[in-house]
C-alpha cells in the first residue's frame, strides 16, 4: 500500500498495489500492519456499506466526542467524490474540505482521522460505499453540519435541485454556529 499525505493533517490517500493479468486482478484491500505504518496503532471495530443511486449527497456526519470515528472509506462499485471537512479548532485547514474521487477503477481509500465531518456524492449510476470506523455508531453521539453551507461552499457536481437528499441532512446546522467539540 502507497500513502499520499495531503494538505490535511492526518488525512491520507492510501493506494493499493493491484496485481493484474488475463484472469482479473487481485489486491489487499485491507492490511493491518501496512495501515498501521502510515497511520500508527488504530483499531476498526465497525465496518459499514451503503447503495445508493446517482445523484445521492449523503453527509456531512461525524460523531462527537468520546464517541467520535476516524474512517478508512472507499468505493467498491461505481464512483463518488468524497468530501471530508476539519472541525479541529487550532487546525490550520480548520472549516476548508477535501475532495478525493474514490472508484471502483481507482480502488483509492481515503483515512478520515477523528475531527472530520464526511459525506459523499455519487457520481456513476449507483454506488457501493465501505467504511471501516475505530469506533462503535452510537445514536446519541451523532451529529453534522449542512451540506450546502456557503461558508464552506463545497462544490457539489449535482445541483441542488436535483440532488436526492434526506431531510435529516438538510436540517443540519451551518459551521458558523457550530462549536466544534475536536481539538487539533
Amino acid at each position: 500500500m502507497k500513502s499520499i499525505p495531503t494538505e490535511f493533517p492526518g488525512v491520507y490517500i492510501i493506494e493499493p498495489k493491484i496485481f493484474s493479468d488475463s484472469r482479473g486482478y487481485f489486491f489487499e484491500s485491507y492490511s493491518k500492519r501496512a495501515l498501521d505504518e502510515i497511520l500508527g496503532d488504530i483499531n476498526f471495530v465497525q465496518d459499514n456499506e451503503s447503495c445508493s443511486i446517482k445523484g445521492v449527497i449523503r453527509g456531512l456526519h461525524f460523531q462527537k466526542p468520546p464517541f467520535s470515528q476516524a474512517k478508512l472509506v472507499r468505493c467498491m462499485k461505481g464512483c463518488v467524490k468524497d468530501v471530508a471537512v476539519d472541525l479541529r479548532k487550532g487546525s490550520p485547514t480548520f472549516g476548508k474540505y477535501i475532495e478525493v474521487i474514490l472508484s471502483e477503477q481507482n480502488k483509492r481509500q481515503l483515512f478520515i482521522p477523528h475531527g472530520f465531518a464526511h459525506g459523499f456524492e455519487v457520481l456513476s449510476d449507483n454506488a457501493i460505499f465501505l467504511y471501516k470506523c475505530d469506533q462503535y455508531y452510537h445514536p446519541e453521539s451523532e451529529a453534522g453540519i449542512n451540506l450546502f453551507d456557503p461558508e464552506l461552499n463545497i462544490n457539489w457536481t449535482t445541483e441542488r435541485s436535483d440532488a436526492i437528499l434526506s431531510e435529516k441532512d438538510l436540517s443540519l446546522p451551518f459551521l458558523n454556529i457550530f462549536n466544534s467539540p475536536f481539538q487539533f
